[in-house]
């Protein structure tokens, strides 16, 4: 609350005569002058060290100079969920989040985060960016919309349970509080869940109190990060999606001021996240699974959970009827998926 009051008070407001209150623009431009964005993450400091502060520090290092990204943690400026409209007014130059928790107002926004089962693997999301077209799509979604240029996608850790009590069955689901994403608590609560907003921040104290009964928000990499293996007992092997989905946007205005060559280095730092993600994470949820302390395993038996997946195509088919645009995303995914199927191992076992 410190650093958003600094900033409120930094950012300033317009004359009582103008007859509005506006921030100013935090992008700094002059003449031979360092260009200064500030970035917000959807991550806390904890996980952020890893998804996103190496890339950050990179960038700026290699600017020499020239450009300083300023980075800052969940709800540190702008709540998450306000994340969109504040960038898109300028207040904040760039964020890192899925379209889904910033409450993008674009119809593909319901594929950002945990769409159920619509990956498998950590390397199913860039693939479906990079060779099946999702890149094309959401240029498309996001350039109908005024002032956001929406950068680049990627994957992160699968969804699981961590929970207070154990889950072996999907009536031990019904009437849990759970903090999820918006979407895939849309989906879970077709099994009883109830799913629970509540600031990044709060999650820990919230599970300590009994206000919430346990997180579908990560893999187990997080949950050991973060320090939610701490007040939880129990992590559920199924997962309802390979690999969460976010992306990287800016500001329109400010992204096209960059000089060009600026704009490659920022292209081949989030290149650099992505990459780093990618093994941090699948390493992270192999080791902790076999040698973490914390969290005692459980699961649900694989014909039980198979009623779990048929429900997600049932909710892809549902979600395709919503826009045109969506439609193509889920015949995508269907696409895909078929292909990987029929692949085998290893890009499927089942």
């Amino acid at each position: 609350m410190t650093t958003r009051r600094d900033f409120m008070k930094k950012a300033g407001v317009a004359t009582a005569a103008a007859g509005t209150t506006a921030f100013a623009a935090p992008y700094v431009k002059a003449q031979n002058a360092k260009i200064t964005w500030r970035l917000q993450t959807y991550a806390g400091p904890a996980l952020g060290e890893h998804v996103i502060k190496p890339a950050i520090d990179a960038f700026n290092k290699v600017a020499n100079g020239e450009m300083e990204i300023e980075l800052y943690y969940a709800d540190q400026l702008v709540p998450t969920g306000e994340l969109f409209r504040a960038m898109q007014r300028g207040t904040i130059d760039a964020v890192q989040s899925d379209d889904d928790s910033i409450a993008a107002p674009v119809d593909i926004s319901v594929f950002g985060g945990y769409f159920p089962f619509a990956t498998r693997y950590s390397l199913d999301v860039p693939v479906l960016f990079e060779e099946y077209g999702l890149n094309e799509i959401w240029d498309e979604a996001y350039s109908e919309v005024e002032g956001v240029k929406w950068l680049s996608a990627g994957s992160w850790d699968p969804c699981h349970f961590a929970t207070v009590d154990p889950i072996n069955s999907l009536e031990d689901l019904k009437g849990k509080r759970v903090f999820t994403f918006p979407t895939a608590g849309k989906f879970l609560s077709r099994f009883g869940v109830v799913p629970v907003t509540l600031p990044w921040e709060d999650i820990e104290v919230a599970v300590q109190t009994g206000e919430l009964d346990g997180i579908a928000w990560s893999g187990i990499t997080e949950d050991y990060t973060v320090g939610w293996a701490d007040v939880t007992n129990y992590f559920l092997t199924n997962n309802i999606s390979g690999a969460w989905c976010g992306s990287f946007f800016a500001n329109e205005e400010r992204w096209n001021e960059l000089p060009e060559h600026l704009k490659v280095l920022f292209k081949l730092c989030m290149d650099s996240s992505h990459y780093y993600r990618q093994h941090w994470y699948w390493g992270g949820e192999a080791k902790l699974r076999t040698q973490g302390t914390k969290l005692k395993l459980t699961s649900i038996p694989d014909a039980e959970w198979a009623t779990v997946e048929a429900e997600a195509h049932k909710f892809w088919d549902e979600i395709a009827q919503t826009s045109p645009r969506c439609a193509k995303v889920v015949e995508i995914f269907k696409q895909y998926a078929a292909v990987m199927e029929k692949a085998g191992k290893p890009y499927r076992y089942s």
